[in-house]
């Protein structure tokens, strides 16, 4: 039996939403970058992009468990010296909390051209409401992740 290689014009991308409503940052992120990259398809090929498009919503209610709100930091550099930018979660999730979920997405998928269009298709909302009503998106339960972030 040959092993079966996916094209990447025979890829079918579907549309899913989540709710992140209670539910631990990473266990989320985990789940979605699986879906991202095509890892719940059967013909999943780790060269070829066959993922799917993922919209979250409520992404200001997702769980940090233990003190990881107080204590974690996102850190990044400018490039210039002296350039060294960290920010808690806490102040984090108030302000831009799709931007802590996108970045978590962004540490599980593979690190080149393929990952970062893998994260082209994530598309992430602040409250219950998106605009994306048109795709038809079905709703999606992450597998591993339970409410309450526990």
């Amino acid at each position: 039996m040959k092993t079966f290689m996916a094209k990447p014009e025979e890829i079918e991308r579907k549309w899913f939403v989540v709710d992140a409503s209670d539910i631990a940052l990473g266990r989320l992120a985990t789940g979605i970058a699986d879906l991202l990259s095509g890892k719940n398809k059967v013909i999943y090929t780790p060269h070829v992009d066959c993922g799917d498009f993922v919209v979250v919503v409520n992404s200001d209610k997702i769980a940090l468990t233990g003190k990881k709100l107080e204590q974690k930091k996102l850190i990044w550099h400018s490039g210039y010296i002296g350039g060294l930018k960290e920010v808690k979660y806490k102040t984090l999730m108030q302000k831009d909390s799709p931007k802590a979920l996108i970045q978590a997405v962004k540490g599980m998928l593979p690190k080149n051209k393929l990952g970062k269009k893998q994260l082209t298709r994530l598309k992430v909302f602040k409250g219950a409401q998106h605009n994306l009503e048109a795709q038809k998106p079905e709703p999606i339960e992450i597998k591993g992740a339970k409410k309450n972030g526990r």
